[in-house]
């Protein structure tokens, strides 16, 4: 994932309580560390595995997928 595609993630999960981990290529990194996340290594079409835990980890989860399917905002 580059730059923006990380800056989203982070930001929207900064706005819950839950703890969110992405994990792919048998590395997991903190979901809410913009380093951790560029340094994943997770290009196109890489398969993600996301963790989240906690008492809105459900809203986390619902905003996460809009957002994915948005294309991170970055489509045209």
């Amino acid at each position: 994932m580059h730059a923006r595609p990380c800056h989203a993630v982070v930001a929207l999960a900064l706005e819950f309580e839950a703890e969110l981990s992405m994990g792919c290529n048998g590395r997991e990194v903190n979901g809410k560390s913009i380093i951790q996340l560029m340094t994943l290594g997770a290009g196109p079409d890489t398969e993600i595995r996301v963790t989240v835990r906690g008492c809105d980890a459900e809203g986390l989860i619902e905003r996460l997928e809009q957002l994915i399917a948005s294309g991170f905002d970055e489509r045209s």
